[in-house]
């Protein structure tokens, strides 16, 4: 009877570290997960993006850099 509760603290904190390594396993499934489905994404809008272009014949460009549309704002208003 004295070796009843030593044994199911034992036990408990056995199974608590159980759990703990399946919710790490679990996020790191999720992360790769996302990972993969972030890069089916890219690689479906690319070739989204070059059907588009073949379908057109190159008569949509693609629009410029937002870093370069800044840059002309922010000259245009200097100016001003």
């Amino acid at each position: 009877m004295k070796y009843t509760i030593p044994a199911l603290m034992f036990t408990s904190l056995l199974l608590m570290a159980g759990c703990d390594q399946a919710e790490k396993s679990a996020q790191q499934l999720m992360g790769k997960a996302a990972e993969s489905a972030k890069q089916a994404i890219d690689d479906t809008h690319k070739a989204a993006e070059q059907a588009l272009s073949d379908a057109t014949g190159g008569l949509i460009e693609k629009k410029a850099a937002p870093e370069a549309d800044a840059e002309k704002s922010e000259s245009s208003s200097k100016t001003i």
